[in-house]
């Protein structure tokens, strides 16, 4: 029997409580298939690695080695950090890394799941939840380093330090903001992984990984109005100094993250049934 494919002229968007009810119950309903696909994704992907899990900070350790050596040789001026310099590298690039992951997790999700997609009808939420573990996973293991940089370079650690996983779960959110919004079309057109690819490479030179935050001049503007500042430097802060030094950044950024992850979630759903519909045909 050929499958029948019903058009209705109203949209889901006419009956938003209904939208939102439905998207509710989708999401509690795909946590099985999610962790399923969690534990099936993350041994697929340290199985294959002949290095496995130190894939997980090896780039954070290598930026952290070069741009010491740069820094210690006086071929860039970096400024003073409040960490000593290896750590406070090694810490931010982590953080960085786990934003690009969920920038990426949405698209990648939905696009090495398009023939899974044409043939079974399931929450399409259990793709992004899925990946939402693997970055959760392995920002763990990241954690392990974390730790030991901590111990290494004995950096005192205060109260605040228990908050610092509620700035990184903001920051999560914006990547994912950005990751679901262009996850359908992500899932049509591989110009948007390559793309992302150019554009976080961009990104990374205006946000505060490498640098302190500037303060003054264009660029420092620049850096300043990245939403991405305010989130990285407060999981830093907290988890450190214990001093937020932009609370005003931060919950505006916050916010950003909130409401549009919510707003992409909605376009994420009414979107999927049309990219379904382009993939299978």
């Amino acid at each position: 029997m050929s499958q029948v494919v019903v058009y209705r002229p109203d949209s889901q968007m006419r009956n938003p409580l209904k939208l939102f009810s439905e998207m509710w119950r989708d999401l509690l309903a795909s946590r099985e298939l999610a962790w399923q696909l969690t534990r099936r994704d993350i041994s697929a992907k340290y199985r294959q690695s002949f290095l496995g899990i130190l894939w997980a900070f090896l780039p954070a350790l290598i930026t952290a080695i070069g741009f010491s050596f740069a820094k210690g040789s006086g071929v860039v001026n970096i400024g003073n950090t409040d960490l000593p310099y290896p750590a406070y590298i090694m810490f931010s690039m982590a953080l960085w890394q786990t934003f690009v992951e969920a920038i990426n997790a949405p698209v990648q999700a939905v696009a090495t799941a398009k023939s899974m997609l044409s043939r079974i009808n399931f929450p399409r939420e259990a793709l992004i939840l899925a990946k939402l573990g693997e970055i959760g996973f392995n920002f763990g293991i990241k954690l392990i380093f974390i730790v030991a940089l901590f111990l290494v370079f004995q950096i005192p650690v205060t109260w605040s330090v228990f908050l610092a996983p509620v700035a990184l779960i903001h920051l999560i959110a914006l990547g994912t903001f950005l990751g679901l919004l262009l996850a359908p079309i992500g899932a049509l057109y591989q110009d948007i992984s390559m793309g992302l690819t150019l554009v976080t490479g961009l990104w990374l030179f205006i946000t505060p990984v490498v640098y302190p935050v500037p303060q003054g001049g264009v660029f420092g503007q620049i850096v300043q109005l990245n939403p991405v500042t305010p989130l990285l430097v407060t999981v830093r802060e907290l988890a450190t100094t214990g001093v937020v030094s932009n609370p005003t950044g931060f919950w505006i950024a916050s916010a950003i993250a909130l409401v549009g992850l919510a707003f992409a979630w909605i376009v994420y759903r009414l979107g999927m049934p049309f990219v379904v519909e382009r993939i299978s045909s």
